[in-house]
């Protein structure tokens, strides 16, 4: 009695007819690449949902309300680039001969803090305190704004200058419509006059050494 030997894949009569467009599978060898699912016999649903585009993965899912409602659309807090500070705060940088102050300007009450110091005790001179007070009393901004300074480099004058014109730029920033009146007095404009170097052979910038005969 002979063995039954099976039939081979090509002999059997039940195999299914080849259906078009279909790569044969051989043993041990990885599934084709499907390129076009849209030709899928599944129906073009199936194809659809799983050639969506690419850029749907980067767009942000709507938020769902905890109560139950609609779907709110996503929202992103984005930090607002150089925003320091209360809202309405206005800074302003003065500089005059080597000292240079930096001001912040708010609304207030009129108090004047120089490196956190009062004004009458870090400038004990009239003069320079007037110096200081010149644009808010232009302006009839004094006592109505708070003014916080921190001032280095130079003497007493230097640095009163210095708030003197750091205040003024300070506020024009806060109101624009003061501008006109600061320009006017002339206190936008930086003083540029700075002390002059020595020279060699000199006895200072300009004074010579004394003339000797003998």
């Amino acid at each position: 009695m002979s063995a039954d030997v099976p039939p081979t894949q090509t002999e059997s009569p039940n195999q299914p007819a080849a259906q078009p467009g279909h790569v044969p599978q051989a043993a041990g060898q990885p599934f084709p690449a499907i390129h076009n699912l849209s030709e899928s016999p599944a129906g073009s649903e199936a194809g659809a949902t799983v050639s969506a585009p690419a850029s749907a993965a980067t767009t942000l899912a709507p938020a769902v309300d905890p109560g139950g409602g609609e779907p709110r659309p996503a929202t992103a807090t984005i930090a607002q680039p150089g925003a320091s500070g209360p809202a309405k705060d206005a800074l302003g940088t003065g500089r005059r001969k080597t000292s240079v102050a930096r001001v912040r300007l708010r609304p207030g009450t009129g108090q004047i803090r120089i490196n956190s110091r009062e004004l009458k005790d870090y400038f004990p001179n009239l003069q320079d305190q007037l110096q200081v007070l010149a644009p808010l009393e232009r302006t009839q901004q004094a006592g109505k704004v708070d003014v916080i300074i921190r001032v280095h480099g130079g003497g007493p004058t230097g640095q009163s200058g210095a708030c003197k014109l750091g205040i003024a730029r300070a506020l024009k920033v806060y109101d624009p419509q003061l501008e006109p009146i600061l320009r006017e007095a002339n206190l936008l404009t930086r003083d540029g006059r700075m002390k002059e170097r020595k020279k060699y052979g000199l006895r200072g910038a300009r004074r010579g050494t004394q003339f000797s005969k003998r």
